[in-house]
């Protein structure tokens, strides 16, 4: 973050500066007091069962220069240290970083979609990195507070923001759209994740399509043209849209195959050929790669630069990540699951090459509403007809993983009520030569099984 003034701080976030002077700058922003430096602003935020207003003596303490603090906080003990008043500090968070962005002189590239933003994002920001300097979204703080944090993170320092925009409810992308105004717009894909609020693909779809109308006609719409809902998005844009894929788009994959720990495979761009490789398996982190190049192109990269980037990039953890553990070949996908995700995974699964059993582990997908079971069951079934060995499903919403593999084909699947027990079995079955894939939703808390085994 680039030093402000506390006259700046509540400009930018519609309050009052209470207490201090307005000359003093903070270097920094935090709502964890946890994690503050000195000289750092502490945003007091309020929550279902926690309010940061109990937390600022210890801000203070830790260093802090200043606080923000909502109107029903004012009272609290902040002794010689400045505050900032405002209405509500999640409001004015926002507020404050959609202001500073427009004091940035940086491109922003906006990422959104049901699958994959996370590992894309990893892989734009690796990409621009070659040549210029880049904030990129830390992990996946892509919500409603974690957006404001990563703008709020960048300086003048920075030629660009790869910024990640999640949601779960109706009008949040919009919201997020507003506060980061992107330059670029990529939308990984549209699929099931959040149905349970969003209620069908089609408003999911017009939900992930606000980041494409917020982009104006000076920029650039980059879409994965093997979605069915490309079409439609690209309907709504005024910007120009470039599509990428393996069949159709201006970025093409073509020359598939894998390799150790990644996947191989050539673009076509302009009618020349770019070998390229990534370093996770599965044909949706080549879609992935392409978005990535896309985005360097239009930034002016070479092919041969994007390439290279792509190469190096480090993707965050819990998203096809490789790992040995006892001789025993582990895909780490813990982070989360969908359907759509989790058919991705057991088509990866299905394609590596493997000296012994191909195990899928699988925990619950979460927020699924009233199709949770009948998903379930289809990832059970599913597995079977991909000839995946063995299918072992952990907590009580995966159960019926269980079920839709047995009705398949009895005997290649368990079930297990706890982690420990799967970890157990692992521990007892699994052998060198296997491939074990891992994934679940946050909430079943699938990286417990990798920890167990280490």
């Amino acid at each position: 973050m680039k030093h402000l003034t506390l006259a700046s701080v509540a400009d930018y976030s519609g309050g009052c500066l209470r207490t201090g002077r307005p000359e003093d700058k903070i270097n920094s922003v935090s709502i964890d007091s946890r994690t503050i430096r000195e000289g750092a602003l502490f945003i007091a935020l309020r929550g279902e069962n926690f309010d940061g207003h109990d937390f600022v003596g210890k801000a203070i303490d830790s260093g802090a220069s200043a606080v923000m603090l909502s109107k029903e906080g004012y009272t609290a003990n902040t002794g010689e240290c400045a505050v900032v008043g405002v209405e509500d500090t999640y409001a004015a968070l926002q507020l404050f970083a959609r202001n500073y962005r427009m004091h940035l002189g940086l491109t922003v590239i906006g990422i959104t979609g049901s699958n994959g933003k996370t590992t894309t994002k990893d892989l734009i920001a690796s990409v621009l990195s070659e040549e210029f300097s880049v904030s990129a979204t830390a992990g996946n703080l892509n919500n409603h507070i974690g957006l404001p944090l990563s703008i709020l993170s960048a300086d003048d320092s920075h030629e660009f923001g790869v910024w990640e925009m999640g949601m779960s409810m109706p009008g949040e992308i919009k919201r997020l759209s507003e506060i980061a105004a992107p330059d670029v717009a990529v939308v990984t894909n549209v699929g099931m994740a959040h149905i349970e609020s969003m209620h069908s693909r089609e408003a999911i779809a017009r939900e992930k399509g606000m980041l494409a109308e917020g982009v104006g006609e000076e920029g650039i719409v980059i879409l994965n043209g093997e979605d069915e809902y490309a079409d439609a998005i690209a309907g709504r844009c005024c910007a120009r849209v470039v599509r990428v894929g393996f069949g159709v788009g201006d970025f093409r994959a073509v020359e598939v195959q894998q390799a150790h720990e990644g996947m191989e495979f050539t673009i076509v761009v302009n009618g020349e050929k770019h070998r390229a490789a990534v370093a996770s398996p599965g044909r949706h982190m080549i879609i992935n790669a392409l978005l990535a190049s896309a985005v360097g192109s239009h930034l002016g990269l070479s092919m041969e630069v994007i390439t290279r980037g792509l190469g190096r990039a480090r993707i965050t953890a819990g998203r096809m990540q490789s790992k040995c553990i006892g001789g025993v070949s582990y895909i780490d996908d813990s982070y989360n699951a969908n359907p759509d995700s989790m058919s991705a995974a057991i088509n990866t699964l299905a394609g590596q090459k493997c000296e012994g059993r191909r195990i899928l582990v699988i925990g619950a997908m979460a927020e699924l509403g009233d199709i949770s079971e009948s998903e379930h069951l289809k990832v059970g079934k599913a597995a079977i007809e991909a000839d995946i060995d063995c299918i072992l499903s952990v907590g009580e919403m995966a159960a019926p993983v269980h079920a839709g593999a047995e009705s398949q084909l009895a005997g290649r699947a368990k079930h297990f009520g706890e982690h420990g027990q799967c970890v157990d079995f692992l521990r007892r079955e699994a052998r060198p030569g296997d491939l074990v894939l891992v994934k679940g939703s946050r909430s079943s808390a699938m990286e417990r099984i990798l920890e167990g085994l280490v």
